[in-house]
């Protein structure tokens, strides 16, 4: 598996990749109005618009067949993060992360996680980060993760003193 920037003759699939996680994990737990706002947020001419602006996707390929995508915002917020149903639970999407976190920004990167995914930012090292929010139909948990975090001393360590 390789990760790449994304081109834009991958607009289509990396669209069809988003679409097919969300209706396989994530449609069941939204209102209408949730669903129809994923669907114009995951289109191939919203990507497309968004590679104007501060936005770096990359996505996760193998044997020329895309696994998944990510989009780091700005350098500091993951905007989407998707891999292909067949392909969950194989270390994509862990590898997509690690590799958007490579062009962080800030020290502290943030996500807007859908319920059914903090499990997964949490093994990631992601913390929540307040309550549960909801914006045009989508619910989400906002959680971050502090990169370079600075090690603490060691309970042994302090006792030495």
């Amino acid at each position: 598996m390789i990760v790449r920037e994304m081109e834009e003759k991958d607009l289509d699939a990396v669209s069809a990749t988003c679409i097919a996680s969300f209706l396989h994990s994530l449609a069941g737990t939204l209102s209408e109005e949730g669903s129809s706002t994923f669907l114009k947020i995951a289109a191939s001419n919203a990507f497309f618009d968004r590679t104007k602006g501060d936005n770096l996707m990359l996505v996760a390929e193998c044997d020329g067949k895309l696994e998944g995508v990510v989009e780091l915002k700005e350098g500091r917020h993951i905007a989407m993060l998707f891999v292909a149903p067949e392909h969950q639970k194989k270390g994509v999407g862990k590898k997509l992360l690690l590799s958007a976190l490579d062009y962080a920004k800030v020290d502290t990167v943030t996500v807007r996680a859908s319920l059914s995914s903090v499990p997964a930012y949490k093994k990631y090292g992601f913390e929540c980060s307040g309550a549960t929010g909801e914006s045009a139909g989508l619910i989400y948990q906002p959680m971050e993760i502090e990169l370079n975090k600075p090690m603490r001393p060691t309970t042994t360590a302090l006792k030495r003193s």
